[in-house]
């Protein structure tokens, strides 16, 4: 049957269309841009240099970059559970968790247009505060007690 093509379809989030800059370039740039800064944080970097092993790092980068494909761009690339390696980590607190989104912040007003890096930011925040209210409870801790962390109140 013939007919009319079916329309392009636009990705919205939050009530508003995704801007057409973000791509997976901009995600790359993005994930490989942050996880080189983690890499030299002396918070972070001993985390994760513990949790991944060097040879590891490209595979680990893939898979970031799939998740904020699927995160964002709403593609079917991601196929995991981001938060059962954060649940193995003893000692991961609120600094940990304000210095990564710090950094991930300084790293996407620097690569994105601003509403681009508004929306990672949003994205990541809810991540954030998801994975520490996850940990609390795991802990047996008040997960009550945790709020979120607002942009206003990083480093």
């Amino acid at each position: 049957m013939k007919g009319r093509p079916a329309p392009e379809r636009r990705i919205v989030i939050d009530g508003k269309p995704l801007p057409d800059v973000l791509d997976d370039a901009m995600i790359k740039a993005v994930v490989h841009g942050f996880y080189a800064e983690i890499r030299q944080d002396a918070l972070l970097g001993p985390i994760f240099g513990n949790a991944i092993a060097p040879q590891d790092w490209p595979t680990h980068l893939d898979k970031m970059c799939d998740f904020w494909s699927a995160t964002l761009l709403r593609t079917d690339r991601y196929d995991g559970r981001p938060l059962p390696p954060h649940l193995a980590l003893p000692g991961l607190g609120e600094e940990h968790f304000r210095r990564w989104l710090s950094l991930f912040r300084d790293v996407v007003q620097r690569l994105c247009p601003s509403d681009v890096a508004a929306l990672f930011l949003d994205r990541a925040m809810r991540i954030a505060h998801s994975f520490r209210l996850a940990i609390a409870f795991h802990r047996g801790e008040d997960s009550l007690q945790v709020k979120p962390i607002s942009g206003e109140t990083l480093g």
